[in-house]
C-alpha cells in the first residue's frame, strides 16, 4: 500500500515554529502549527504515520500473541496424548492445571501495567515473553501433577504482563476509532493459535511420539516453548516503545504521534508521568463506570471457558484423536475472519453495544444447540458458533474500555488491568465447567454459559444507556470534566 502525498506536502522544518523556553512549550507551538493544517494535510501525515507504526507494532503483537496462546493452551492439545497418563492425573485435575494458570495471571497483571508506564515496554514485554516460552518447555520436564502445577502456576505469572500490556500499547498510539480493529488484528493470534495448534499437535502426536524416548506431548512443549523464546529475542530489537521515544521516527513524526492522541480526547496531553500510581489507582476505583466494564468482561472471558478444553469438546463426535485436531483448524480460520468483520464494521460504524450484544447472542445459540442435537452436523456446526460469538465480542469489549477511559496514561493503565484482573477470575472456576464425568454433552457447562452469554449481551445494552446518560450529563454541563479526568467536549461511544 503506498500513501498518496498531498499536492503540497508540508514538512515540520517548513513550518514557523517559534522558540520555545522548554519541551512542553515547544510542544504547545509545535501543535499550534499541526492545528494550522487542512485537512487534507492531516489526511497525508496520519497515513503516513499509521502506515509506520502498523508495520513496526502490529506484526509482533500478533506473532506475540501468538505464541502466548499456543503456549498457554498446548496442554489441551497434549491432553490427547498420553499427558494424564503420564502424570498420573485423576478427576479433576487436568481441571485444575488449567485453573491454576489463571492465579498467577491475575496477581501479576496490574504491578506489571502500573511498571509498564515507567519502563520500555519493547524490553519488558519481550523478556516475560522470553521467561514464559522457558517455563512452557520446562513442562516437559514434569513427571507428576504437584511438578505440573508449579509449572503452570509460573507460566501464568509470566504470561500477565503480555495482553494487558499489548492493548494498553496500542492504546498509547492509536485513536479511538483506530483501535478497535487493531485489537482485532492483534487477537487474531488466537484463533492462529488454535489453527496452528491443531495443526502443530496433530503432526507432533502422529509423527514424535517415542523420538528419542521421548512422550510426543512432551515435544510440544519442547518445540513450542523453544520457538517462544527465539521469537522474543528478535523482536525486542524491533518492537517500538511510546510515540516520544520510538528512535525510528523522525522527531515530527514523535510530536505528531503525541498530538493526534491529544485531539483525539481534546486537546489534552497524554504524558505518561502526570499522575503518580496512588493517584491512577484512586482515580480508576473511583469511576463507577469501570466496575460495569469489569462486569462485561468478567462475563465474556467465562463464555469462552470452553476454547480450554475445545479439542475434548470436538473429539465428543467420536472421531480419532488426530481427525479431531485437525477438525479445530477451520472452526478457528472462520473465528479468524468473523473477528475481523465485526471489529472493521464496529470501527466504521463507531457502535459498540449492539456488536457485542448480537455476537454473544449467537455463541448462546451454540451452546444451546450443541447440548440439545445428536447429530454430527448440527453439534458441529453449534462449534462454529460458540467461538465465532465470543471471540469477536472481547476485542469489541477491549476496544471499548480504553476508549472510554482515555486520560491519563496511567489511569488507563490500571483500568485495562484492574478489568484483566476480575475478568480472568472467571477462568479459575470456569475451568471446573467440563469436568470429565458430564462428557460427551457437558450439559451442565452448555447451559450454563448460554446464560452467561445473555447476561453479557445484557450488560452490553446496560452500559449503552449508561453512557448515553453520561453523554448527557457531560452536554448539559453537570459533571465536573476535570474530576471524571474527561476533557471537554469529550463524549463516550456506545
Amino acid at each position: 500500500m503506498s500513501v498518496k502525498e498531498p499536492t503540497e506536502a508540508v514538512e515540520l522544518a517548513d513550518l514557523p515554529v517559534k522558540p520555545s523556553d522548554g519541551p512542553e512549550t515547544e510542544y504547545d507551538s509545535i501543535a499550534v502549527v499541526f492545528m494550522s493544517q487542512g485537512a487534507e494535510w492531516h489526511s497525508y501525515k496520519t497515513k503516513r504515520l499509521l502506515w509506520k507504526v502498523d508495520l513496526h507494532l502490529l506484526p509482533w503483537l500478533v506473532l506475540m500473541y501468538t505464541t502466548n496462546f499456543l503456549d498457554r493452551t498446548a496442554l489441551a492439545q497434549a491432553r490427547l496424548g498420553t499427558l494424564e497418563e503420564d502424570l498420573h492425573l485423576r478427576g479433576v485435575n487436568y481441571n485444575t492445571i488449567t485453573s491454576i494458570l489463571f492465579i498467577g495471571y491475575i496477581l501479576f497483571q496490574l504491578p506489571s501495567n502500573l511498571l509498564l508506564t515507567r519502563v520500555r515496554p519493547s524490553l519488558y514485554l519481550c523478556s516475560m515473553m522470553a521467561i514464559w516460552g522457558v517455563i512452557s518447555a520446562c513442562q516437559a520436564a514434569t513427571h507428576s501433577y504437584p511438578s505440573e502445577l508449579v509449572c503452570r502456576l509460573f507460566l501464568g505469572a509470566a504470561e500477565a504482563p503480555f495482553f494487558s500490556g499489548a492493548i494498553f500499547l496500542m492504546s498509547s498510539w492509536y485513536r479511538a476509532h483506530e483501535l478497535t480493529h487493531r485489537i482485532a488484528i492483534l487477537y487474531t493470534g488466537v484463533a492462529l493459535a488454535n489453527m496452528f495448534g491443531g495443526l502443530i499437535a496433530a503432526g507432533v502426536l502422529e509423527n514424535l511420539n517415542g523420538a528419542h524416548g521421548i512422550a510426543a506431548w512432551r515435544w510440544l512443549f519442547i518445540i513450542e516453548g523453544s520457538a517462544t523464546v527465539g521469537i522474543a529475542v528478535i523482536a525486542v530489537f524491533f518492537m517500538p516503545n511510546y510515540p516520544n521515544t520510538t528512535r525510528w521516527l523522525s522527531k515530527e513524526d514523535q510530536v505528531y504521534a503525541e498530538w493526534r492522541l491529544a485531539e483525539d480526547v481534546i486537546g489534552q496531553r497524554d504524558d505518561r508521568n502526570a499522575v503518580t500510581p496512588m493517584q491512577a489507582l484512586k482515580m480508576a476505583f473511583s469511576d463507577y463506570r469501570l466496575y460495569l466494564f469489569m462486569l462485561m468482561h468478567h462475563a465474556n472471558l467465562l463464555s469462552q471457558s470452553f476454547t480450554y478444553f475445545f479439542p475434548t469438546i470436538v473429539s465428543s463426535l467420536g472421531y480419532s484423536k488426530i481427525v479431531t485436531l485437525l477438525l479445530t483448524v477451520p472452526v478457528w480460520f472462520a473465528t479468524l475472519l468473523a473477528a475481523l468483520a465485526v471489529s472493521y464494521h464496529s470501527s466504521r460504524t463507531k457502535e459498540r453495544s449492539y456488536h457485542i450484544a448480537a455476537c454473544m447472542t449467537v455463541a448462546a445459540i451454540g451452546n444451546i444447540i450443541v447440548i440439545t442435537t445428536s447429530g454430527t452436523g448440527p453439534r458441529m456446526f453449534a462449534m462454529y458458533l460458540m467461538p465465532i460469538g465470543v471471540l469477536p465480542s472481547f476485542q469489541v469489549i477491549l476496544a471499548w474500555i480504553t476508549s472510554s477511559f482515555p486520560r491519563p496514561l496511567a489511569k488507563r493503565a490500571v483500568v485495562v488491568a484492574a478489568s484483566g484482573m476480575f475478568g480472568n477470575l472467571a477462568s479459575v472456576y470456569g475451568s471446573y465447567m467440563y469436568p470429565p464425568q458430564d462428557g460427551p454433552k457437558y450439559v451442565a457447562a452448555g447451559v450454563g454459559l448460554a446464560c452467561v452469554c445473555m447476561f453479557c449481551a445484557g450488560m452490553a445494552i446496560t452500559i449503552r444507556f449508561v453512557l448515553g446518560y453520561e453523554n448527557r450529563k457531560l452536554e448539559r454541563g453537570e459533571v465536573s470534566k476535570s474530576t471524571a479526568g474527561l476533557p471537554a467536549g469529550f463524549r463516550f461511544i456506545q
